[in-house]
C-alpha cells in the first residue's frame, strides 16, 4: 500500500457528495486516498469525533483595497485577512483587484499578486474591477488575464471613479464572452442616486 506523509485517522469525512468515517491520506500536499486503516504516516492526526471539511473559499472580499468613494483602505491587509479567514476553516480568498481610470489593469493585477504573494497564509485569486476598458485594456490585457486564470470580473454602473457607459459595458461582457469568464455587474441606475442624494 502506498505511504503518506500524513494521515488524519479516524474522522468523519465530509465530501460533496458524502459523509463517511475513514482515514485521509496525504502526501506531497495533496489527498491521495481515503480510506480504513491506512498504513502509519510520519505525521498523524487523531480526527476521532470530529468533522473533516475541505476549505472554504471566501469568494467576495476586499482586503487591502482602497475604498472606490474616497481615500479609506479596508482594515485587513493581506496577512490579517487570510490569518483570520484561515482561523474560521477558510483555505482560499478572493480579493477583487481594483483598476481606477488611467491605471493599467496587468499593472494592478501584478501590484495586487505582489503584495498578496508575500503576506497571505492561504491560497489567493482575485476578481477584476474593470473601470477603464482601454483598447489595450480589452485587446491585450484581459485576454491575457483569463488565460492565467482570473476569469471573473466586475464592472460598475455607479460611482464616478469606477462606472463605465453602455458601450463600454457591452465591450466587456462580449469580451467574457469570447474568453469564458463571467461577468458581476454592480447595477445601480446612477443618475438616480445622484439626484436622490
Amino acid at each position: 500500500m502506498d505511504s503518506f506523509d500524513t494521515v488524519i485517522r479516524g474522522g468523519t469525512v465530509v465530501t460533496a457528495a458524502d459523509s463517511t468515517q475513514c482515514d485521509v491520506g496525504i502526501r506531497g500536499g495533496r489527498i491521495t486516498a481515503l480510506a480504513q486503516d491506512l498504513p502509519a504516516a510520519d505525521h498523524e492526526i487523531d480526527a476521532r469525533g470530529k468533522l473533516v471539511l475541505p476549505g472554504g473559499v471566501e469568494g467576495h472580499c476586499h482586503i487591502e483595497q482602497e475604498s472606490s468613494v474616497g481615500n479609506v483602505m479596508s482594515a485587513d491587509d493581506f496577512f490579517t485577512g487570510t490569518r483570520s479567514a484561515v482561523f474560521g476553516g477558510t483555505t482560499t480568498t478572493l480579493s477583487f483587484a481594483a483598476q481606477m481610470k488611467g491605471q493599467s489593469l496587468r499593472k494592478v493585477v501584478d501590484d495586487y499578486h505582489a503584495l498578496a504573494a508575500s503576506k497571505a497564509v492561504i491560497d489567493y485569486g482575485f476578481h477584476l474591477i474593470v473601470s477603464d476598458p482601454t483598447e489595450q485594456t480589452m485587446n491585450e490585457h484581459l485576454p491575457a488575464l483569463i488565460k492565467e486564470g482570473m476569469t471573473s470580473f466586475k464592472v460598475y454602473m455607479t460611482y464616478d471613479s469606477l462606472k463605465l457607459d453602455d458601450h463600454q459595458m457591452l465591450d466587456v461582457l462580449a469580451t467574457a464572452r469570447q474568453h469564458g469568464a463571467m461577468v458581476m455587474i454592480h447595477a445601480e441606475n446612477h443618475d438616480m442616486i445622484r439626484w436622490l442624494t
